[in-house]
């Protein structure tokens, strides 16, 4: 069981992100904006973070970047999940640090997949 802190502003989607990572028995974190990703991330060290790019207050480029530049969160696998499908949008996420980058829609099951495939490291 693993802790997963899951960044997005569309509250259906944390929801359904939630619902599907406590069905295999994950705990998780949902936030719905940067600033409150970055802030979780800092002070409860999930196992995994999943983060949207377009969200308010901080985007998801600029959380990941803050993540990696940081000795306390720059261990933790991130999983960018976005609409941004552009090739520069995925290369940018890939090299801030992401560990994987998955586009807006999505299959559930090669969610919970990736996600797995990153907590087993």
């Amino acid at each position: 069981m693993a802790s997963i802190l899951i960044a997005d502003d569309d509250e259906l989607l944390l929801r359904f992100l939630e619902h599907k990572l406590q069905g295999q028995n994950h705990t998780t974190i949902a936030v719905p904006d940067g600033l409150q990703a970055l802030q979780a991330a800092t002070e409860q060290k999930p196992d995994l973070i999943v983060l949207d790019v377009m969200m308010p207050d901080m985007d998801g480029l600029e959380v990941l970047n803050r993540l990696k530049a940081s000795s306390e969160t720059d261990s933790i696998p991130v999983l960018m999940l976005t609409a941004r499908k552009l090739e520069k949008d995925v290369v940018a996420g890939l090299s801030l640090g992401a560990q994987d980058y998955l586009v807006k829609p999505f299959m559930a099951e090669e969610f919970l997949i990736r996600v797995q495939k990153l907590l087993e490291g």
